[in-house]
C-alpha cells in the first residue's frame, strides 16, 4: 500500500483536534494514554456528573499543558455523556472571547449564546420567550448603537435562513422534511443566540466596545446569572428531562488560554477570573466544566481557588516517555509511536502499523528519537512530524530532517530563557519538583517544564529540547 504523503501531512496537522470534523476516522486516530498519565482523568469528570451528582449542578475544572490533548479528551467526554443521555454543549471559548482581555460577563454571555444555539436545534424543545435576556441585549445594543447595528442574518444548519434585529424581531424560514418551508417569528432563543454573537464579535475586535459593554454588564452580573438560570438553564433542564434526557452539560474549552497579563488594578487575569470570580463561575444551574490555566496550580492563590470550587482541578499530564529516574518508559514510548503511525495507517492494528514504520521513517530509531525529544507533548510530536514532511519533501522521513526541525524549534525556545530561569531549570532537573515561586509559574506557562504523573503522584522535568543546553551544566 502506497502512502499518500499529502493525506499524511494533513492528518498530522497539529492545529486540528480530533472528533471535530470526521468522528469515524478520528476514532481510529485516537490513542488512549491513560496508562501513562496516572489514570483515566476523563472518567473522573464523567463520574462526577453521571454517578455522584446527576441530579444537581456541578462545576469542575480541567487543566493541563496547552497542546497536551485536553480538547481531544473533552470531545471523548462529550460523546460518552451523550451516550449516557445528557445534552452536551461544547465550545471553544477563544473563538468568541478576546483572551487578552476577558471578564466574567463575557463568559456568561458566550455560554448563553452557545446553549441557546444548541437548544434551538432540538425538535420539541420549545422554551418560553426569554424576555429578560432579550431586554439585556436590547439595552446593550442601545448603549452601543453608534458602534453596533444589532441586526444579524445567518444560515443555521437545520434551520435555514434566520434574521434578528435589536428591536427584538425575529424571523426564520425553516425547511421541514415532508412539510416544506415554515416561517416562524419572534422566537426568543434564536434572537438571543444571534444577538449575543453579534455583540461579542464586535466587542472581541474593539477594546473600546469591550470597555463600554462591561460598564453596562458589570453592575448587572448577579441579575445576568439569575436571568440565564431562570429563563434558559432551568427550563432547558426541565424540558430535556421531560423528553428523556438526563440534563444539560456545558463544556467551556480553551479558557486556559486567557492571557496572564494584569487587569488595570494589577490583578493577573487568571487569578481574577478563577479565584476572585470563582463563585460566580460556579453559579449557573447546569453541569459545567471549565479548562483552567495550568500555572494557577502553582499560584499562591491555589488554596483559595480550591476552596471556591470545593475540589481540586482534574489534571491531564504529559505522556511519560521516561520515568522519574531517567530511564525509558516503555509503555509511553509504545503509545507515542502509535500516535504517529495511526495517522498514516488508521485502518491497521498496532502491530501491523509498527511493521510499516519504515514506509514513514528511515528507521524506527528515527521515530523513537522524535518521541523522546517531544517529552510526551502530543501536539509537538505532530508538529515535528508535519514540519519534517515539509523539510524532507518525500517519504520516508530521514533522521536528518527530524533533527533539523528539532534544532530549529530548540533554538527558538532557548532565546526565551533568562539567567534566573536557567537556575530554576537546574533545580527542576535535580529535584523533579516545582514550588509556588512566580518563576516556576512562568516555566510552566512557557512549557519549559512538563508535569507527569505516576503511582507516587506528580513529578516534573524540563522540556527535553532544553536538556542539551550548556547553560544547564548537567553532569550525566
Amino acid at each position: 500500500m502506497t502512502i499518500d504523503i499529502k493525506a499524511f501531512f494533513q492528518a498530522t496537522n497539529p492545529g486540528i483536534p480530533l472528533f471535530i470534523d470526521n468522528v469515524e476516522i478520528d476514532t481510529r486516530y485516537y490513542i488512549d494514554f491513560s496508562t501513562v498519565r496516572g489514570g483515566k482523568v476523563i472518567k473522573k469528570l464523567k463520574n462526577t456528573i453521571t454517578l455522584w451528582s446527576s441530579d444537581r449542578p456541578t462545576c469542575q475544572l480541567f487543566t493541563g499543558h496547552i497542546g497536551c490533548g485536553k480538547s481531544t479528551e473533552l470531545w471523548q467526554l462529550k460523546q460518552q455523556l451523550e451516550t449516557e443521555g445528557f445534552h452536551v454543549v461544547y465550545f471553544e471559548s477563544d473563538k468568541s472571547l478576546e483572551m487578552g482581555d476577558v471578564d466574567i460577563g463575557d463568559i456568561f454571555l458566550t455560554i448563553a449564546q452557545q446553549v441557546s444555539r444548541s437548544l434551538e436545534k432540538l425538535e420539541k424543545l420549545n422554551l418560553e420567550e426569554p424576555k429578560g435576556l432579550k431586554g439585556l441585549l436590547q439595552g446593550a445594543a442601545k448603549l452601543l448603537q453608534t458602534e453596533i447595528e444589532l441586526s444579524a442574518e445567518a444560515n443555521i444548519p437545520g434551520m435555514g435562513k434566520v434574521a434578528a434585529s435589536s428591536e427584538g424581531s425575529f424571523s426564520a424560514e425553516v425547511g421541514l422534511p415532508g412539510v416544506g418551508q415554515v416561517k416562524a417569528d419572534e422566537k426568543g432563543l434564536e434572537f438571543v443566540a444571534l444577538g449575543i454573537g453579534k455583540i461579542t464579535a464586535q466587542a472581541k475586535a474593539s477594546p473600546e466596545l469591550r470597555t463600554k459593554l462591561r460598564e453596562y454588564l458589570g453592575p448587572r452580573t448577579s441579575g445576568i446569572i439569575e436571568t440565564i438560570n431562570k429563563e434558559l438553564l432551568e427550563p432547558a433542564n426541565e424540558k430535556l428531562k421531560k423528553y428523556g434526557k438526563k440534563g444539560l452539560v456545558v463544556i467551556v474549552d480553551n479558557l486556559e488560554k486567557v492571557d496572564s497579563s494584569p487587569k488595570p488594578w494589577g490583578r493577573p487575569q487568571p487569578e481574577y477570573l478563577f479565584v476572585d470570580r470563582g463563585e460566580q463561575l460556579m453559579s449557573l444551574h447546569c453541569h459545567l466544566i471549565y479548562t483552567l490555566p495550568m500555572a494557577l496550580r502553582f499560584s499562591n492563590d491555589y488554596d483559595t481557588l480550591t476552596q471556591r470550587f470545593k475540589k481540586d482541578p482534574q489534571i491531564l499530564p504529559m505522556v511519560a516517555t521516561q520515568l522519574r529516574d531517567g530511564s525509558e518508559c516503555a509503555e509511553g514510548m509504545k503509545l507515542m509511536r502509535q500516535l504517529v503511525l495511526a495517522r498514516a495507517f488508521p485502518e491497521l492494528d498496532p502491530q501491523q502499523r509498527l511493521a510499516k514504520v519504515t514506509e514513514i521513517f528511515d528507521s524506527q530509531e528515527t521515530l523513537d528519537y522524535l518521541c523522546r525529544f517531544s517529552g510526551g507533548h502530543v501536539r509537538n510530536v505532530l508538529r515535528i512530524v508535519n514540519e519534517a514532511i515539509m523539510e524532507e519533501g518525500d517519504l520516508p522521513i530521514s533522521r536528518a530532517s527530524v533533527a533539523n526541525v528539532i534544532k530549529t524549534y530548540r533554538n527558538q525556545r532557548l532565546l526565551a530563557v533568562d539567567d534566573h530561569e536557567w537556575e530554576l531549570l537546574r533545580r527542576v532537573v535535580q529535584t523533579k519538583k516545582v514550588t509556588g515561586d512566580d518563576g516556576y509559574q512562568i516555566l510552566i506557562r512557557s512549557m519549559f517544564v512538563y508535569e507527569y504523573q505516576d503511582e507516587l503522584g506528580p513529578w516534573f522535568d524540563i522540556n527535553p529540547l532544553l536538556k542539551d543546553a550548556p547553560e544547564l551544566n548537567i553532569r550525566e
